[in-house]
């Protein structure tokens, strides 16, 4: 059956995965280790190896990341943004590293990224970015009006909530599955651009160098990766919400975001 026949049916069949995963997302704290190098050239280390031996109370950060996540792309984003340098801990998703029992006690739910800070150990790129904000206040990335402030959340909570999740690769698989390999790529193209068109109206009259002004904030953080790969995966047509468009441009001449960018992380695979 095709979800564009019945689009509840598909609807019933995600929405436990969906709900399942937002219950969980902001409560997967462990303990671990860190190590830490500048951002303009991540060191990688072998994932996933005696993380146990490695536990200590440094205050380092290591992120464990994959270099096509989106999720991973906001936070590295945001600690390039901060100045703060960090140790890249690869997880190669494609490989399935993700589910090996270290990494499960790091995140029970198998996502990445994950931010480790000495003992705190942090799932989800919202509470990370949370997290980066309290408690590295340098080069603030929310800003102090409280109607801006509101606005950056709630625009991140598009992303992260509303867009972000219903084109991940898990899910996308789980629609092949279900009902068949030609849907999935619509279905990602239909919340994509839902997502989209929301955000454009929620912006409008906000936008101007950046989404909510002329700095970068939090919802730049999470819609500049997002908007990457809603264009090269899913062949979104931009044109089509002009001020998002405009914003993109913008990201683009970041030093920070190029850094962060997939293809220039250690565990990148050129060609791909």
């Amino acid at each position: 059956m095709k979800f564009y026949h019945n689009p509840s049916h598909l609807h019933s069949l995600v929405s436990s995965i969906i709900k399942s995963s937002k219950r969980t997302q902001l409560n997967n704290f462990t303990r671990c280790f860190t190590t830490r190098v500048g951002f303009e050239s991540p060191r990688t280390s072998r994932p996933m190896e005696n993380t146990e031996a490695s536990y200590s109370s440094s205050s380092k950060l290591v992120l464990y990341s994959y270099w096509q996540s989106s999720c991973s792309w906001r936070v590295r984003f945001a600690l390039n943004l901060k100045g703060l340098s960090y140790e890249y801990k690869p997880v190669n998703l494609a490989k399935g590293e993700q589910f090996n029992p270290d990494f499960e006690r790091l995140n029970p739910l198998h996502y990445v990224p994950v931010l480790v800070d000495g003992d705190t150990v942090i799932s989800d790129s919202y509470a990370i970015f949370l997290y980066l904000e309290e408690k590295y206040p340098q080069r603030p990335l929310l800003p102090a009006d409280p109607r801006l402030k509101a606005l950056n959340l709630q625009g991140a909570s598009i992303i992260s909530s509303s867009i972000q999740p219903l084109h991940m690769l898990s899910m996308l698989k789980y629609i092949e599955e279900k009902i068949g390999p030609e849907e999935s790529l619509s279905w990602a193209q239909l919340h994509i651009e839902k997502g989209f068109c929301a955000l454009e109206k929620l912006l409008k009259d906000f936008a101007s160098r950046f989404a909510t002004g002329n700095e970068v904030y939090m919802t730049d953080v999470f819609l500049a990766p997002q908007i990457a790969i809603a264009t090269a995966r899913f062949n979104i047509n931009m044109s089509t919400f002009p001020s998002l468009s405009r914003v993109n441009e913008s990201y683009k001449g970041l030093p920070e975001f190029q850094a962060s960018s997939p293809e220039r992380q250690p565990d990148a695979v050129h060609g791909q």
